[in-house]
């Protein structure tokens, strides 16, 4: 049986899934106009986004584009981009960062579904301070 791991991350639910393969997979729902991480890069990691529902907002390499149900959107290494639900209704969307550990990075910064008020724990000026001093050690290189 594949482990499953169900966080808030910065805002987000996120539910990563135990791969087989050299990659990690979330499964995410992001609620209404909610923001996502600072801009950032990574060096080493393949990153992918596929649009399950609705519609979420990417900023990549300073270009705005708006990813609706059933796109892919691909960042290659050394990428700049960041996103958010810009609309009035959640999205879902499956991400894919190749080669497997980046699925650390929502382990280690989420906060657990069943702890109260985890989406706005996951959003505390803890958790930003520890994204930003320890981005670094989850290959993100950040823009702020």
């Amino acid at each position: 049986m594949n482990q499953t791991i169900k966080r808030w991350v910065l805002g987000h639910h996120v539910t990563s899934l135990n791969a087989s393969g050299d990659y990690d997979i979330m499964v995410g729902e992001t609620p209404a106009q909610v923001q996502g991480p600072p801009p950032h890069m990574h060096h080493s990691y393949h990153e992918s986004f596929l649009m399950l529902e609705g519609e979420m907002e990417f900023i990549i390499d300073g270009v705005v584009k708006t990813a609706k149900s059933g796109d892919f959107i691909t960042l290659p290494p050394n990428t700049l981009h960041t996103f958010r639900n810009a609309s009035e209704k959640s999205c879902k969307w499956v991400n894919i960062h190749s080669p497997k550990g980046f699925a650390a990075f929502f382990e280690t910064m989420g906060v657990a579904v069943d702890v109260p008020d985890a989406q706005e724990q996951s959003l505390s000026s803890d958790i930003i301070q520890k994204v930003i001093s320890t981005a670094a050690d989850y290959d993100m290189q950040l823009a702020i």
